[in-house]
């Protein structure tokens, strides 16, 4: 597969808790250099980051992360924000522990009323699938087809475990046809992100790809 091609799916990503505006502003500076879909960073960074970059990369960024157990009301105020201040994208984390009790009708009001405070922005809906079992997995999909968001996303990457070939071929096969797949956590190399590709995934949050094509030469 055409490196460009794979580096045009790549959400590129720094979501360190120490990360600096020096680090954010490199994020950027990439992103835009090897025409990445988008930059993830902290919501705290957006504003900043969408004025440094002007409109030559969409900034995203993440709500409820990364433990999803943030009440909906603040996780719609979080998506709000993060709009206003210049986010073309928002990933949120999902209430996983109402995964577990099998409240499927408040997982779905709460992305719903996330999607909303969009505002028409793009909205990805992490599941976090390490912690899932397959039944849970596929009753997301579900749920997340139902709810209106535009992809459904592996992992954040703070997790026990990231993205897999197993669990996005399951999305692709349980997400209605309106909804894309994003493949985050331990994508490390480009084989990782074409296999991801080739399975499903229309993007992948990664650094790593980045780090590799530089490394290369590139």
């Amino acid at each position: 597969m055409d490196i460009q091609n794979i580096l045009s799916k790549c959400d590129h990503t720094l979501l360190s808790q120490t990360a600096t505006w020096d680090q954010i502003r490199a994020i950027c500076d990439d992103g835009i250099r090897y025409h990445c879909a988008s930059v993830c960073i902290p919501a705290s960074y957006v504003k900043p980051a969408a004025e440094y970059a002007e409109g030559r990369i969409p900034v995203c960024t993440v709500i409820g992360f990364p433990n999803g157990y943030d009440t909906a009301a603040a996780k719609g105020f979080m998506a709000a924000d993060a709009v206003k201040n210049g986010a073309a994208e928002v990933d949120m984390v999902i209430n996983l522990g109402w995964v577990k009790d099998r409240k499927w009708d408040a997982v779905l009001d709460e992305i719903r009323r996330v999607k909303d405070a969009c505002d028409g922005k793009l909205l990805k809906v992490i599941i976090e699938t390490c912690f899932l079992t397959e039944e849970e997995k596929i009753r997301m999909c579900g749920v997340v087809t139902e709810s209106g968001a535009d992809f459904i996303k592996t992992s954040t990457g703070f997790g026990t475990g990231g993205a897999t070939r197993e669990d996005v071929a399951l999305f692709a096969k349980h997400v209605g046809p309106g909804v894309k797949i994003k493949a985050a956590g331990g994508i490390r190399t480009l084989r990782d992100g074409a296999d991801f590709i080739a399975l499903g995934a229309s993007r992948l949050g990664t650094s790593r790809i980045v780090a590799a094509v530089k490394e290369q030469g590139m």
